[in-house]
């Protein structure tokens, strides 16, 4: 049976341009208050409901909270042992690394918590003829982006703020066309915040399909 690609999300980000109270993973997803999900907890459940292989790259801070939700053993902190805290570079080495003997890596940003887990399942179903696959809304390229195991010697020397942008011009990638608005909905700002809050009110407003 092929291995399966382990998603890694990437928790581990410093937030700098976020001005809120808290960090902005902390936030919590539904409203102004400290109950439910927090936007870093409501990704990595989405990641565990596609059944897939999770990692999570995070750092002391969130340790916690992610022990909560995941086994030890999926948890690489970053700033202990040995694991340079770095940019999203450092943490997708440190998240690749940790799994080298997956089916590939699809790489999700924790500031992403309405990425839908079928369409997580769908962009690690598209890696194949091709070393990436990302996903699409509309024409419009967004996140989870995924890799094959081919390119673990590539992922494994990033490091920094740049993320695998070097690697995503150099090698061909399969677009995923997928419905779901949430891979272009990133969180750096409290205004992205109120919007985050604003599609989800939406979402769960919508009367459910048969």
């Amino acid at each position: 049976m092929k291995t399966p690609p382990t998603i890694i999300v990437l928790g581990a980000g410093r937030g700098s341009r976020y001005t809120g109270a808290r960090h902005k993973l902390a936030e919590p997803l539904a409203s102004s208050d400290s109950s439910g999900d927090s936007v870093l907890g409501r990704t990595v459940r989405n990641a565990l409901a596609t059944g897939l292989p999770v990692l999570v790259v995070t750092t002391a801070r969130f340790a916690d909270e992610v022990a909560g939700l995941v086994a030890k053993r999926d948890i690489v902190v970053l700033g202990e042992g040995g694991m340079p805290l770095g940019g999203m570079g450092d943490s997708i080495a440190a998240g690749v690394a940790t799994r080298p003997g997956a089916g590939g890596w699809l790489v999700m940003p924790a500031d992403m918590p309405l990425v839908r887990p079928a369409t997580m399942s769908a962009v690690a179903a598209g890696l194949g003829p091709h070393p990436v696959a990302y996903a699409q809304y509309q024409g419009r390229r967004g996140h989870p982006v995924a890799f094959g195991g081919e390119l673990f010697s590539e992922l494994v020397r990033l490091s920094g703020e740049e993320g695998a942008r070097r690697i995503l011009a150099r090698f061909p990638g399969q677009a995923v066309e997928v419905d779901d608005p949430g891979v272009l909905l990133d969180m750096d700002t409290e205004a992205d915040l109120a919007s985050l809050r604003a599609h989800l009110a939406s979402a769960n407003a919508s009367p459910a399909g048969p």
